[in-house]
């Protein structure tokens, strides 16, 4: 008698410990590696993230380089809160706050490799590509649904939940993306081999 065919159920990855505010109150130049392979999540929706960027106000790229305005004042408040910002009029860019309270340093959340809702991203990016879901900045938080609304609000109380890596990885590093300024300084973070990047990372030779 044939055997019926296994019903395979969709499985979404662990989710480690909820990460608090205390995790951002550090130089943005640790915060922003050990956030490669934590889980943002934004009502439920979202993933791993794999790709990141650190600006702090000593770079001539930050936004907060020349002291604070209505459009970065959150990037001088209290780390672990959300810098909402538009680039170039057309996509919003999801900005964690790092280090104490008047510092002005931010880590850019660039790419995610989509565990969490999926249904809900491709209807909001009109796509069914997984890979391209989230591999730009832009493009994950058109996905998650961030916009100006979610401006100035802690990452550890809801919609926003931030979970730790649960495993082993191995980051790589590089020179951030489409900077005119301090386009030396390799402040980028990526997952190695991560096929959701919104940019392969060089390859090192010698």
């Amino acid at each position: 008698m044939a055997q019926s065919p296994k019903r395979i159920e969709a499985t979404t990855p662990a989710l480690g410990k909820r990460l608090k505010r205390a995790f951002f109150a550090r130089s943005v130049h640790e915060v922003a590696p050990d956030l490669i392979g934590t889980t943002l999540l934004v009502e439920g929706v979202g993933g791993i993230i794999v790709e990141v960027e650190a600006y702090h106000h000593t770079d001539p790229a930050a936004h907060s380089f020349r002291g604070p305005t209505p459009r970065n004042l959150v990037m001088f408040g209290p780390p672990g809160f959300v810098y909402v910002y538009r680039s170039y009029g057309i996509h919003w860019c999801v900005n964690f706050v790092c280090e104490k309270q008047g510092s002005a340093a931010a880590v850019l959340i660039r790419a995610l490799e989509p565990t969490h809702g999926l249904a809900a991203m491709r209807r909001r990016r009109g796509l069914s590509d997984q890979r391209a879901l989230c591999s730009g900045p832009g493009k994950l938080t058109e996905a998650l649904g961030i916009t100006h609304r979610h401006n100035g609000l802690a990452l550890d109380v809801p919609p926003f939940a931030l979970h730790a890596r649960t495993g082993t990885l191995e980051i790589v590093s590089g020179v951030r993306i489409g900077l005119t300024k301090a386009v030396e300084l390799p402040w980028r973070y990526g997952l190695k081999g991560s096929k959701f990047l919104s940019k392969p990372f060089a390859s090192r030779i010698g």
